[in-house]
């Protein structure tokens, strides 16, 4: 095969030369390549003409004249062998299409010869090892990775779509609800998106609750977002989908917040019961007062344009533990009720009333003294001003404020001197019995 130089000479090569390798085609689900309109071509040229021709000079005799036709044939076979290598194509790199003037005899050789590197993921049409002709349009994609989100799930996926309704279009397959998702990890508040919005017509742009009409649709995301100065923060998130009634380009910016929500909840006390001989048994007192106590929780709370999305849990701790109730509660029979006293007869009619004559004050019964130290002592361990713990119970026979009164005590039992204690205790013994003291009583066997 013959090979056009820069120097415009034809030379043969060898035709078991290597061809270049055949990129493939992107691995990931196909996408869709329309046909583009070719804008206003560039025309330039990848070899150089060839030299014009210079006449020999005339030698004598016939020998010249045949030498001289020699050449004209030589050369004239040459300029054929150029003009057939010789083509103009037209070459689409991403949108962008220029004229180009080429020698070269295949796809791949025009490629090299423009510089225009592909890899296995990107498209060329028609194949790479495919031979130039003149007039071909030979076109070329290269393939970008976009993050697709369809139905909730989040992928990267290699596409050779120019732009955001071609990538949509062939993405429309893999769910319900599909959207591009931009990049935002290059920082500085910039939202990238490896795609153009849209290869013609307007762009609908919603944020903060209100929609913006873009005319141009073919600018970039970031173009647009400044154009209507829009700032994206760190966590927003912007978003391009297709209206499925308009088939327009919606890009959506959500604004989204993240903070740690502190919550205290209120804990119940709980109740336990504890028997005591101290009591009777239709008597209970609260020994321990219940208190309720604390919980907090720490939430991360996401909020997308002010509507909560999610709650993840951080801490959840006691800061008051609750304090139990303890309700004492009485074993203690209580007492029979003294009797009721004998009625007196009524009287004769019309004899007068005997007076009656006044009652006598009751008499303690005789009792030994030993006893009622050995009661106090039971009682009281002997102290005169003791006060019980719950502070019911005062004095040498732990007497309660209301049974102190009832027998003509005035103020509080353990304020009496010890024989005022013994009096009034003797009093209530004879009134009501042992009892009133029953643990104590049967410990000392008075009844």
């Amino acid at each position: 095969m013959s090979r056009v130089g820069h120097d415009g000479r034809i030379r043969l090569v060898s035709s078991s030369a290597p061809a270049h390798a055949r990129p493939g085609l992107c691995p990931d689900k196909p996408d869709v390549w329309k046909p583009v309109t070719f804008k206003p071509s560039l025309r330039r040229t990848t070899a150089h003409e060839s030299p014009s021709s210079t006449s020999p000079t005339p030698r004598r005799g016939r020998a010249l004249g045949i030498g001289a036709l020699a050449a004209v044939l030589v050369l004239g076979g040459g300029s054929f062998a150029v003009a057939a290598a010789h083509k103009t194509v037209t070459l689409d790199v991403n949108g962008e299409a220029v004229e180009v003037s080429t020698f070269a005899g295949s796809i791949d050789g025009l490629l090299e010869n423009e510089a225009v590197t592909v890899g296995d993921r990107d498209l060329v049409a028609p194949a790479v090892d495919s031979a130039l002709r003149d007039g071909d349009e030979i076109v070329v994609r290269h393939a970008r990775q976009v993050i697709v989100l369809a139905d909730g799930e989040e992928a990267r996926v290699w596409t050779t779509a120019l732009t955001a309704d071609d990538a949509l279009q062939a993405f429309a397959g893999r769910g319900d609800d599909v959207r591009l998702m931009a990049s935002r990890s290059s920082g500085e508040g910039r939202a990238d998106l490896a795609v153009l919005l849209a290869g013609e017509g307007p762009v609908d742009v919603v944020a903060d609750g209100e929609t913006h009409e873009v005319a141009d649709g073919s600018v970039g995301l970031e173009q647009v977002l400044v154009d209507l100065d829009i700032t994206v923060g760190d966590l927003d998130r912007v978003s391009v989908e297709l209206d499925e009634e308009t088939g327009r380009v919606i890009v959506r910016v959500e604004r989204v917040v993240a903070e740690e929500v502190t919550t205290t909840h209120a804990i119940e006390f709980g109740s336990t019961t504890e028997e005591t001989a101290d009591l009777y048994t239709d008597e209970t007192e609260v020994a321990v007062e219940g208190q309720e106590g604390e919980r907090t929780t720490v939430h991360r709370v996401i909020t997308v344009d002010g509507e909560e999305e999610s709650r993840l849990e951080l801490s959840d701790i006691v800061t008051i533990a609750p304090v139990e109730e303890v309700v004492r509660v009485g074993t203690t029979e209580r007492p029979a009720p003294e009797p009721e006293p004998v009625p007196v007869p009524a009287a004769t009619p019309g004899a007068p009333a005997p007076a009656a004559a006044p009652a006598p004050a009751p008499a303690a019964p005789v009792v030994n003294g030993d006893v009622w130290a050995q009661l106090a002592q039971c009682e009281s361990g002997g102290n005169p001003t003791i006060v019980s713990s719950n502070g019911l119970y005062h004095g040498l026979y732990q007497f309660s404020v209301s049974t102190w009164q009832s027998v003509g005590g005035a103020g509080l039992p353990s304020e009496a001197s010890p024989a005022e204690q013994t009096e009034r205790a003797q009093a209530l013994q004879a009134r009501s019995g042992w009892g009133q003291w029953p643990a104590c009583s049967t410990k000392l066997g008075l009844r």
